[in-house]
């Protein structure tokens, strides 16, 4: 039998010191074999991260094991290790149990039961609140360190163009700084757009902040917008609320006099700089409000990316999202359709099927007598297993790159950030088809009441606001794939090809 064993430290500080994760694992491994378990090298997990979240990545991984009956125990050496917060460590406690895993602990029994489970609750919670004790004797410290000398809280997070000098607690400026000047310069005089901006550092070679010249707008944007280019630096600018940042209120902050050595504008032109990131940003035609019926359900057949609502020529258009340079090193070539357009024709289609509820009734008694519906959710929940699986294979490649030095930091970060994104959005996805597919086994047919449902929505249809046409179409899981000049409409009903020439131009 085998084992799977986790430790944890919350900072990279205790990481560095190369004692704590080493002690953990040890006295792990020892309790694994004292058990008669085996603990192999590829179910060890030593992780850098907060125990007051279950959004921890090799947790993740762990609990897929779990699911997928690839161990028999999980061995922690206490309890705060495997989580700082009392419901999180019962949740962890439960899918143990429910994959009939034991769950070994070094420090402490874990016992079983309602009494069991209490006292692990009260634990969690104790440990929650020693955590949270030190983040503010922490965050005290640090508003001291600031208010009383002067000092930035901490070295993390130093701005692009600084380099950040502990003694003395000042951002040195280094030669990006005239890179900032040179941007905010083409902005102020020139009036350019941060997509601009990103084409000419990109053609330039510039290196960007995390490395490659790959630039984004919200990096551009974050720069140009940061008032200690001008010489204001303020501390305490956001908090963390659950699991996100947010901005703290003005009157919370603390502003550093001093705090950087050279500056990129002067006042008055950063003041101009953002009068003109404010000008571009009404102008453009983002922000146009324009209506996309179909937002969330249009997809590439070309490459699966989904299409998203962009204005051109001040019309609504539907675009793949692979289309941009900026994003994807291939850009995907199918073609724009013309938002509202698409958005009628797409409608006029589910209208005729609502008006008609002997479509509705037809499809749904043959899909409960052939439970072709279920077989098409159960198959879709493979796939994703199957991509999920992908996703955890490709994990442990930039892993193993990262770890024989073929692989920068950064590189791995941004890899790793994406699959936690993908991974996250196909297990929700599977957990709605789970629930499709409890509802499809469990459904029961009453001809009179989908009549009336049917006639009551026929009566309606000429007044249904955007909203009401979107739970229809969301109801009917409406899927639009454009395929070059083909559209092809997919739903819980048969629904028609279309082809896209004749669309409005």
């Amino acid at each position: 039998m085998e084992a799977a064993v986790y430790c944890r430290v919350s900072d990279v500080a205790q990481e560095k010191e190369g004692t704590s994760l080493k002690s953990q694992l040890e006295a792990c491994k020892k309790l694994a074999h004292e058990k008669g378990y085996e603990t192999r090298d590829e179910h060890i997990i030593q992780e850098v991260y907060s125990g007051l979240t279950l959004d921890r990545p090799d947790l993740t991984k762990l609990r897929g094991w779990l699911r997928n009956g690839e161990v028999n125990a999980v061995v922690v050496y206490s309890s705060d290790r495997f989580s700082r917060d009392g419901y999180d460590f019962l949740t962890l406690v439960r899918d143990c149990r429910k994959a009939n895993v034991d769950l070994l602990c070094v420090t402490e029994p874990l016992q079983d039961g309602q009494v069991g489970e209490l006292i692990s609750y009260v634990r969690g919670w104790a440990s929650k609140l020693e955590a949270e004790k030190i983040k503010e004797r922490t965050m005290r410290g640090r508003r001291m360190r600031v208010e009383t000398y002067g000092k930035l809280p901490t070295g993390r997070g130093v701005l692009y163009g600084y380099n950040y000098d502990k003694e003395r607690g000042l951002n040195i400026a280094n030669n990006c700084l005239d890179i900032v000047r040179m941007v905010g310069m083409w902005v102020l005089e020139e009036g350019i757009s941060l997509n601009e901006a990103c084409r000419r550092l990109m053609k330039m070679g510039i290196v960007a902040p995390k490395g490659g010249t790959k630039w984004s707008r919200s990096a551009v944007g974050r720069i140009l917008r940061n008032p200690t280019y001008a010489g204001k630096t303020y501390a305490f600018k956001t908090k963390t609320v659950g699991n996100r940042r947010v901005c703290c209120p003005q009157e919370d902050q603390v502003e550093i006099p001093n705090a950087v050595d050279r500056v990129a504008f002067t006042w008055e032109e950063w003041l101009g700089i953002q009068r003109q990131l404010d000008k571009n940003k009404e102008l453009s035609p983002r922000n146009q409000k324009l209506s996309y019926l179909l937002r969330g359900m249009v997809f590439c057949k070309w490459d699966g990316h989904k299409y998203y609502g962009v204005p051109m020529h001040g019309k609504p258009y539907y675009r793949c999202r692979n289309h941009s340079k900026l994003l994807s090193p291939e850009p995907c070539h199918n073609r724009n359709v013309n938002g509202e357009w698409l958005d009628n024709s797409v409608w006029h289609e589910v209208e005729k099927v609502l008006k008609n509820p002997k479509i509705i009734l037809a499809e749904l008694q043959r899909r409960k007598e052939s439970g072709s519906e279920v077989e098409h959710l159960e198959k879709h929940m493979q796939l994703n297993r199957g991509r999920l699986d992908t996703l955890n294979e490709a994990e442990t490649r930039y892993l193993r790159l990262y770890g024989l030095g073929f692989l920068p930091l950064d590189r791995l970060e941004n890899e790793c950030k994406k699959i936690k994104v993908d991974r996250q959005r196909i297990e929700q996805e599977n957990v709605e088809l789970e629930k499709r597919i409890r509802d499809a086994r469990e459904i029961t047919l009453s001809i009179s009441n989908i009549k009336r449902v049917c006639k009551l929505a026929a009566k309606n249809l000429a007044n249904f606001t955007d909203e009401q046409k979107r739970l229809a179409l969301q109801a009917l899981d409406i899927k639009v794939w454009v395929d070059g000049d083909s559209i092809t409409i997919e739903g819980v009903l048969p629904m028609p090809e279309m082809d896209t020439v004749s669309q409005p131009v």
